[in-house]
Order: structure tokens, then C-alpha cells, then sequence
């Protein structure tokens, strides 16, 4: 990791312009879930991780109360990172298919996760102003990284941030203005985007999105981003 991205990720956790953010992360680190009543939780915000030349920005909700807020890494430690990381490894992204704690091998290739809201919300549920605080890092991420000529966004949340973030890095307004679907693209402008399903239980558990469909869209993001030209 270059230095700058290093500055920024102690920039990032050192963050508190939440208050209720603040409060509920830390909440949640001292009284801990019965299952992980032993390990010591991160509660603070999580900064982005993966690969400094990355192609593509994965851009996910906000870390989970006892999956990233617990391990201080975005979709490490819960359900849906473990269905994001099988898929990742699969479409050749990832150097294994699970991402249980920092330091526990995973590796990524082209790639940088993120997410619009670093601190776990309560409800899984950031506000529009909480996800306006969080987007300056996402901008700095991105200038401290210019080889991203892609964003996929992990839910309409996510889709809403990419706009913003869009613009803050110049890009005109689109009218009308793009809707979320899975599969749903945006080119043009410095900031591409592909939407995808978030990989939640809601959404997996129901067969709202599957194993095949979520392949595909990081099997499109690839070509998207040329990672695959000769």
C-alpha cells in the first residue's frame, strides 16, 4: 500500500462526524454478541482494502455490527462476505474464497472494496447525511487510485453514493437520473457503474440473488474494466 493510502486509512479511522454513528459502533463493540463474547471488536470506522492498482471499486452498504465492526475489515466475518469472497474467488478476484479476519491470507487482484458508510448503522440503516459525511474518503480513495474505471455498487444505497461521487469528481448530471437494478449500467463520465444485488441474507436466502447471477456481474465487470485483454 502506498503511503498516501496508508495517511488515508488513519485518517478514516480516526473519523467521529457521526454521533450516532459513533455511538452505536462502539455500543456494539462493548457488549458484543453472545457468539463473540471472547474477541476483542475494531468499533471504529473501516478504511478500504485490496489491490493499490485496482481497476474496479467494489462499493458496498456500511460494515455489519458484528461482521466488519468486529474484524476492522468490510464484508469479513458475516454472511455476506462470504457469499461476496466465494463469488470474487470464482471470477478470479480473490486468492480464496472466504474473508474471516485481517491477515488471514486473502489477497485481491484489480480490485478495492469499500463501503459508502464506513461505521456500522444501526438497522443496517445510514442516513443520507451519514453517507454524505463518508464521501469525501471515497473521493481521496479514488484520486489516490486512478487506474478504477469501475465502480460496482452492492445495492441501491451504494448506487445512490456512486452518483454523488460521480459528480464530486466532475461528471455532468445524467438526466433522467439512473435507476438500481441488478445488472443496470451507467458509462460515460470518469466514473462507470454496474449495479449488482447486495449480498444479504434477505437477498440470497430468497433466491433473489443467486451464486450465477452475481458471478455474472463481476464476470461483466471484468470486461468492462479490460482486465481481461491481451
Amino acid at each position: 500500500m502506498s503511503r498516501e493510502l496508508a495517511q488515508l486509512e488513519a485518517q478514516v479511522t480516526a473519523c467521529r462526524r457521526c454521533p450516532r454513528l459513533v455511538a452505536w459502533r462502539e455500543q456494539v463493540a462493548r457488549e458484543r454478541r453472545a457468539a463473540f463474547a471472547g474477541e476483542d471488536y475494531w468499533g471504529r470506522p473501516i478504511p478500504g482494502f485490496g489491490d493499490p492498482a485496482a481497476k474496479i471499486l467494489v462499493l458496498g452498504l456500511a460494515p455489519a455490527a458484528h461482521g466488519g465492526n468486529r474484524t476492522g475489515r468490510v464484508f469479513t466475518g458475516d454472511r455476506s462476505g462470504d457469499w461476496l469472497f466465494a463469488s470474487l474467488h470464482r471470477t478470479g478476484f480473490a486468492n480464496q474464497p472466504e474473508s474471516v479476519r485481517p491477515g488471514d491470507g486473502l489477497a485481491l487482484s484489480g480490485m478495492w472494496i469499500t463501503a459508502a458508510v464506513r461505521c456500522a448503522p444501526p438497522q443496517n440503516r445510514p442516513t443520507p447525511a451519514e453517507r454524505d459525511a463518508c464521501l469525501p474518503w471515497s473521493v481521496r480513495e479514488l484520486e489516490l487510485q486512478p487506474g478504477i474505471r469501475l465502480v460496482v455498487c452492492l445495492g441501491a444505497f451504494a448506487w445512490e453514493a456512486a452518483l454523488r461521487l460521480r459528480s464530486a469528481l466532475g461528471a455532468p448530471p445524467v438526466r433522467p437520473r439512473p435507476r438500481f437494478g441488478h445488472g443496470a449500467e451507467l458509462g460515460g463520465g470518469p466514473l462507470p457503474l454496474l449495479g449488482c444485488f447486495h449480498p444479504s441474507q434477505q437477498n440470497t436466502f430468497t433466491g433473489r440473488l443467486t451464486a450465477e447471477m452475481t458471478d455474472a456481474v463481476f464476470l461483466r465487470a471484468r470486461a468492462l474494466a479490460g482486465l481481461d485483454d491481451a
